[in-house]
């Protein structure tokens, strides 16, 4: 243990007053000061737009970005063929079937979701609470919410076996075939929860970018960019009547999208905890779904975000801080996981109901056993390494126990989904699910869909949010009495 008098050896410049200094002195104790929102090279107006800005319009393609977006794209036809292959002979391609219907198209559905929720969390709540370390990571937090949404929507879409037809889950008029959805459907409050959660998302994300492209407009060199992105700026100027009208709307969608962060994991949760089936009608599901779907979210949002920094040399922008602080959500979420694990248990013993009891004890030493302890193991453990600093501000140590955490969600996931079902009330009912080669080929796919549309982003738009940024270092400059 470290106390405040003791230094650690470190590579990382940091600020002190109005001095940079390059340190192997930085106090074992984490404040503000030792760990900067911005770098030194975040000098000015001018770097930081032209830093930002430059990734986006520069000519040709890195070898990196080819190299990453073709192994994207390879996944993404694995898709499209796992796809066409379901389209054309039916779901029995999958591996569902009774007492096992929901295989892994619910689990990825979940999955994803959950996923999808840091990106609107950072930029909402955190907006909302003045967190100006959000600043450097919700643009590419919000693009992979659009992303993950968009892999998460397709599953439930397949798993109708007959996709042509997702129409009829919205209420449509005129109703001339009397086909109005079940509207006490768990499953039907799905689709009003994610699509809601998706368009604001869309829209908030769209709203923050508009100043970033109008910069990109003015900085552009060929006609075409000048014209692609000065359409996609809306007419922006800069005036003070836009940056005002701009402030209103940001801070209006930030005020929805903060309660559709926590609801529409809750609703998701509801498909189980509604249910009768032992292992999913619980009452603890809506907080420890929400609290899953945070801790998996920004597990994510480290996943990509540290090779970004280090690739695109943004380390400047993406600083210690922030490595520091979503690590540190990530402890206090994986923490309320935990302890869902653990009232799981306690109330499948505590309610005396004999079939309660059995789940819980077919989870821990069923068949499926080895899914359950490697999830304990992912989730439970590894996280608790977080409460040292240096697994918090080490970025190899923290991308590999982001990649852990993500894997461990999944298999939260497919715990809850399979184990429940694999055996329910009736031992003539029991049977087990393996999965087809069709459900790994679509469940890697998405994860291609989700990298390809990753890797263009990060080419035609700016992952920081250069307009935001600038506000950084104006206020940088103000508190060391710089203009």
């Amino acid at each position: 243990m470290l106390n405040d008098t003791q230094t650690e050896q470190t590579t990382l410049p940091t600020q002190r007053g109005a001095q940079l200094v390059t340190v192997n002195e930085v106090p074992a104790t984490i404040d503000q000061t030792n760990f900067p929102v911005l770098g030194p090279g975040a000098k000015d107006y001018e770097s930081v737009t032209g830093k930002i800005s430059n990734l986006v319009l520069r000519k040709g393609f890195s070898k990196g970005w080819v190299v990453g977006f073709g192994i994207a794209f390879m996944l993404l036809m694995l898709f499209l063929y796992a796809v066409t292959v379901l389209l054309v002979k039916g779901i029995g391609v999958w591996g569902i079937n009774i007492p096992v219907g929901w295989g892994f198209a619910i689990v990825n559905f979940v999955w994803w979701i959950g996923i999808g929720h840091a990106g609107t969390l950072i930029s909402a709540i955190l907006l909302l609470l003045r967190q100006d370390w959000r600043t450097s990571i919700n643009r590419f937090a919000e693009a992979m919410t659009l992303f993950a949404v968009a892999c998460a929507g397709l599953f439930p879409i397949l798993h109708l076996g007959r996709p042509q037809l997702f129409y009829w889950l919205l209420p449509y008029f005129p109703n001339t075939m009397a086909l109005l959805p079940q509207f006490r459907s768990p499953l039907l409050w799905d689709v009003f929860a994610v699509s809601t959660y998706g368009t604001v998302s869309l829209l908030f994300w769209f709203v923050g970018l508009i100043p970033d492209l109008a910069s990109l407009r003015d900085r552009a060199t060929t006609r075409g960019k000048q014209m692609i992105y000065g359409a996609l700026s809306l007419g922006w100027r800069g005036s003070a009547v836009h940056w005002k009208r701009y402030t209103t709307i940001y801070m209006i969608l930030a005020g929805i999208s903060t309660p559709l962060v926590l609801s529409v994991h809750t609703v998701v949760s509801f498909d189980f905890a509604v249910s009768q089936i032992p292992g999913w009608h619980a009452t603890i599901f809506p907080p420890y779904f929400v609290a899953g779907a945070i801790f998996s979210g920004f597990a994510m949002v480290l996943t990509l975000g540290i090779p970004l920094r280090k690739y695109y040399g943004l380390e400047d922008y993406i600083t210690p801080r922030h490595m520091n602080n979503m690590a540190k959500v990530m402890l206090a979420t994986g923490l309320i996981v935990v302890y869902g694990y653990s009232q799981e248990a306690f109330m499948g013993w505590y309610s005396a109901a004999d079939y309660e009891k059995y789940m819980i004890w077919n989870r821990m030493t069923g068949p499926y056993a080895p899914a359950y302890w490697a999830l304990i193991f992912c989730n439970g453990i590894v996280p608790q390494l977080l409460w040292m600093r240096k697994f918090r501000t080490n970025t190899v140590w923290l991308w590999c126990i982001s990649i852990v955490v993500n894997v461990g969600m999944w298999l939260e996931r497919y715990v809850i989904v399979v184990i429940s079902l694999h055996r329910d009330f009736m031992p003539s009912a029991w049977g087990y699910y393996n999965p087809s080669f069709y459900d790994w080929a679509t469940y890697i796919g998405t994860i291609g869909l989700f990298l390809t549309l990753f890797f263009l982003f990060v080419r035609f738009l700016p992952v920081i949010a250069v307009s935001e940024i600038r506000e950084l270092v104006h206020i940088e400059h103000s508190k060391h009495g710089k203009h």
